[in-house]
C-alpha cells in the first residue's frame, strides 16, 4: 500500500478538522497532515472522539514541504474544467478512478483538501499531479470536508502493497525542469507555455512514472536537442552537471 497523507490546507473550523480525524480512523488513515490551520481545541478534541491520538499527532507543515516530499500529489476539487482547452482542472477522476491509478504503486500520495469556503488555490490545483472530484447532485453539490475525505478514504482503503516504487518528487522535477528548457529550444510559443506544462505534468502524473522511465525521458531529450542545436546540447550538459554538484 502507498503512503497516503491526507492534507489539509488552510481548514477554517476545528470541529471539521476532528470529524476528518475521526472518519479516517473509521478506514484505517493515519497520516493526517494540516497546513496553515486554525486554532485546535476543546470542540476539534469533541469531534475527533476515539481518533483523539490522529488529531494530537497530526503534522503541521507547509505547502511546499507537501509538494516537495511527494511522488504524487493529487487535488480533491468539485470545480472541474468542462473542456478539454482548459486544463487545469482536467481531466478529472472519480473517488473509485483514483483506486485504480494508485493501487499498485509503492511511494507517498498526499491528498490535499481545499479550505471550506472556496476550496484549493489555482496554483494548488496547476502543481498538482491529477485531479480528483466526487460526483455529486446539481441541486447540492458542494461537500462538508469530512465527508469528502471519508468518500475517498472508503473508495482507496485496504490497498495492498505496491508493486513498484515511484520516481522520486527530486527526479520528476528535474525532468519537469529539463523539458521547459526543451521547449526553449524548439521556440514553443511562449503564450502557450503554461497550459503545456499543465498538461505535461497530467500526462506525466497519471502515468506514474519510475526511476528508469524518468532517466529515458532525459536521454530522449538529450538526444533530440544534439540532433537540433549541438552547442546547446553541450551548454545545458555543462549545466546540468554543475546542479547535480550543487546538489550532492
Amino acid at each position: 500500500m502507498p503512503e497516503i497523507d491526507i492534507v489539509l490546507v488552510a481548514p477554517l473550523y476545528e470541529g471539521n478538522v476532528g470529524f476528518v480525524a475521526r472518519v479516517m480512523k473509521n478506514f484505517g488513515f493515519r497520516n493526517l497532515v494540516l497546513v496553515d490551520s486554525c486554532e485546535l481545541g476543546e470542540e476539534a478534541i469533541a469531534r475527533a472522539g476515539h481518533a483523539y491520538d490522529l488529531l494530537k499527532n497530526a503534522e503541521q507543515c507547509t505547502i511546499e514541504d507537501v509538494f516537495s516530499r511527494s511522488n504524487i500529489v493529487v487535488a480533491t476539487t468539485g470545480s472541474v474544467s468542462k473542456s478539454v482547452c482548459r486544463p487545469m482542472r482536467m481531466p478529472y477522476f472519480s473517488p473509485r478512478e483514483l483506486r485504480d491509478r494508485i493501487k499498485n504503486l509503492d511511494g507517498k500520495i498526499s491528498i490535499l483538501f481545499g479550505r471550506e469556503n472556496w476550496g484549493l488555490s489555482n496554483e494548488e490545483v496547476k502543481r498538482s499531479d491529477i485531479i480528483c472530484t466526487i460526483p455529486t447532485s446539481p441541486d447540492y453539490p458542494i461537500l462538508n470536508i469530512s465527508h469528502a475525505v471519508g468518500i475517498i478514504c472508503y473508495e482507496i482503503a485496504n490497498l495492498q502493497k505496491g508493486d513498484y516504487s515511484l520516481a522520486t518528487p527530486f527526479e520528476l522535477s528535474h525532468l519537469y525542469r529539463h523539458i521547459d528548457q526543451y521547449l526553449d529550444i524548439i521556440h514553443h510559443p511562449h503564450f502557450k507555455r503554461e497550459n503545456t506544462m499543465i498538461m505535461i505534468r497530467r500526462i506525466l502524473g497519471r502515468a506514474n512514472l519510475t526511476t528508469r522511465e524518468t532517466s529515458t525521458l532525459h536521454g530522449l531529450l538529450r538526444r533530440s536537442t544534439w540532433h537540433i542545436d549541438p552547442t546547446v546540447f553541450k551548454e545545458n550538459e555543462e549545466k546540468s552537471s554543475d546542479d547535480k554538484g550543487e546538489h550532492i
